[in-house]
């Protein structure tokens, strides 16, 4: 028993030895004042970054308008810059966020306001989806159930709420809406 904690205790005094002869010349020499260089530290941004190919379109007023009200309902429901950025690409993919009532032949099915949303699903009375706090409350509702929405890319957490025909177009709006969150979200 006695051999093998010898035998431990030289083995990490060795590594100590090894480190000190390896790092300690060095160490010895140098100057902190003079020496010292900034160390690199990866940092991994809090967003991920945006699939695929990037589509951006000029904002009209209203849009911005639109913009600011989807924000404001992101804060009162006390959810992350994330969850706005998924909203305004939402929005940027199903309305260009226009807030769009009934588009006649247009329209697809009875879907209406910033997020397309269908009164014949659930997601409200026509009046109250062509509300913008209302509507960006009905889609944040459905965001809060999906699990690790936060992590996931952007396109497959407005998939999982908006049930679309076409599952990967939320991602070509991720960097626009993210440059709207960072232009909108403390003004």
């Amino acid at each position: 028993m006695n051999t093998i904690i010898r035998k431990s205790m030289l083995s990490v005094a060795g590594l100590a030895f090894a480190g000190g002869v390896f790092a300690g010349p060095i160490a010895a020499h140098a100057n902190p004042a003079v020496d010292a260089k900034p160390v690199a530290v990866a940092v991994q941004s809090a967003a991920p970054k945006p699939q695929g190919e990037q589509s951006h379109i000029t904002l009209n007023d209203e849009q911005t308008a639109n913009v600011k009200a989807i924000i404001a309902a992101t804060k009162k429901a006390g959810l992350p810059e994330r969850a706005a950025v998924i909203s305004i690409a939402t929005s940027l993919q199903e309305s260009k966020l226009d807030n769009l009532g009934h588009l006649g032949d247009a329209n697809d099915h009875d879907s209406l306001g910033l997020f397309q949303q269908r009164p014949s699903s659930g997601w409200g009375t026509p009046e109250q989806i062509t509300d913008p706090a209302y509507s960006t409350t009905a889609f944040l509702k459905g965001l809060k159930q999906v699990d690790g929405w936060q992590d996931m890319p952007l396109t497959e957490a407005a998939q999982t709420v908006q049930v679309s025909a076409y599952p990967d177009a939320y991602a070509q709006w991720e960097q626009q809406a993210t440059d709207l969150i960072a232009q909108h979200w403390n003004s």
